[in-house]
Formats: structure tokens, C-alpha cells, sequence
């Protein structure tokens, strides 16, 4: 699994063995203002990629040794998340389908239209980045909820819920009082005003919330 860093300062992955494809593409996308890397094979790029790195990878089907499809699915096995866009001069409906049910974002033929190439990749990394923001952003509230005591961590997800302090107080068999203690606590190390904002920090670190109760 990829672990984003704060780093996301973006480049496009150039992977296909026709050296003139990628000399091509790489002195478009670099107009563009993009940053490049190109890599002659699928072995390559699983070598030397920098995979903290977001943005996208524009991959070739067909090449000696391991093709675009198989590289694809060594990425997702991988937990890799830069989007992919194929391009092909070989490909069919066929192989169109299969590559976008497995992630890929989009689908073109070679030679592909430059304005549709520059298109598809600034969609791609924007998606990329995006991803790889909230990744962090989720990342950073586990910390966050890990830093509670267990007796926070119990009652979080309760009071969330809209269970009222009595019945946590009951069910912990601990005070009302040490209750609201707990409550006031977790509230104000997690940042969070309202118990919506509770169950939305809780939703995105896979906390379970349940059903609301009546307080």
C-alpha cells in the first residue's frame, strides 16, 4: 500500500517502448508544464518509479515482456493509486473494457489526439492529488483518535450515536459525571463542535456509528 506524504508535487509516468512515442508525449506533456519520467518497459517502472510521488501513468498495452494489462494488475495488487491512461495503437473494445472495469481512467488509441491526451492526464493527476489529500487528512485524524484515552475511545462512537450520558453512564457502569468528563474531553481533542462533526471524524476512520437514540 502506498503511504502519500505531504510531498504532492506531481509527475506523469510515460511507459512504452517506442522510444519516439515517448520522446512525443514527454515533449508535450512538458509544454503543458507537466513533469515527466519515461520508462522503456513495465519492468522499468516497477523498478524505479517513485510511487510517493503523485499523478498518473500513461501506459502502453503492448510491449516486450510484461504488457500494460498485466502491469496493471501488479499495480493494484500493489496498492498503487496513480490512475492509469492507456494508450495504444493495437487496442480493441475488448481491451478497452477489461482496463476501465480494473481502474483505468481512460482508453485511447495511437496516435491519440494531443488536446484528448492532455485532457485525460490533467483529470487523472487532479484526481490523484485529490485522493492523496484526503488520504493524508484521514491519515492525521487517526493519530488524532489514537491519542484518546480507551475510556474516550469507548464513548466516542456512543456519543456520536446520540446516547444520552445517563445510559452511557449505566451501560459503562461508571458516573454521569465521569461520563460528561470524557465527553467534554474527546470533543475538544478531536476538534469537533457538534456531534456531526463527531460522526463525520469517526465515519472517515471507520469507527462504527450507530443508530441515534433517544436522549
Amino acid at each position: 500500500m502506498i503511504k502519500p506524504h505531504k510531498n504532492l508535487s506531481p509527475f506523469v509516468r510515460l511507459v512504452d517502448d517506442d522510444e519516439m512515442v515517448l520522446r512525443s508525449e514527454s515533449f508535450l506533456l512538458r509544454m503543458d508544464g507537466w513533469q515527466t519520467v519515461e520508462y522503456s518497459s513495465a519492468e522499468d517502472f516497477l523498478a524505479y518509479d517513485d510511487t510517493q510521488r503523485p499523478g498518473c501513468v500513461v501506459l502502453d498495452i503492448r510491449m516486450p515482456g510484461m504488457n500494460g494489462i498485466e502491469l496493471q494488475r501488479i499495480m493494484k495488487e500493489k496498492g498503487f493509486d496513480q490512475p492509469i491512461i492507456f494508450l495504444t495503437g493495437h487496442g480493441d473494445i475488448d481491451m478497452a473494457v477489461s482496463s476501465l472495469k480494473n481502474g483505468a481512467t481512460d482508453f485511447l488509441v495511437k496516435p491519440a489526439d494531443e488536446e484528448k491526451l492532455l485532457q485525460a492526464v490533467r483529470k487523472a493527476v487532479e484526481s490523484n492529488i485529490a485522493f492523496r489529500k484526503r488520504k493524508l487528512a484521514i491519515d492525521e485524524r487517526k493519530l488524532i483518535f489514537n491519542g484518546l484515552t480507551e475510556g474516550e475511545k469507548l464513548i466516542a462512537p456512543l456519543v456520536a450515536s446520540g446516547v444520552a450520558n445517563k445510559v452511557i453512564a449505566i451501560d459503562m457502569q461508571i458516573s454521569e459525571n465521569a461520563v460528561k468528563k470524557r465527553r467534554a474531553s474527546l470533543m475538544e481533542k478531536l476538534n469537533t463542535k457538534t456531534i456531526v462533526e463527531l460522526t463525520d471524524f469517526l465515519r472517515d476512520i471507520n469507527v462504527m456509528v450507530g443508530r441515534q437514540s433517544d436522549s
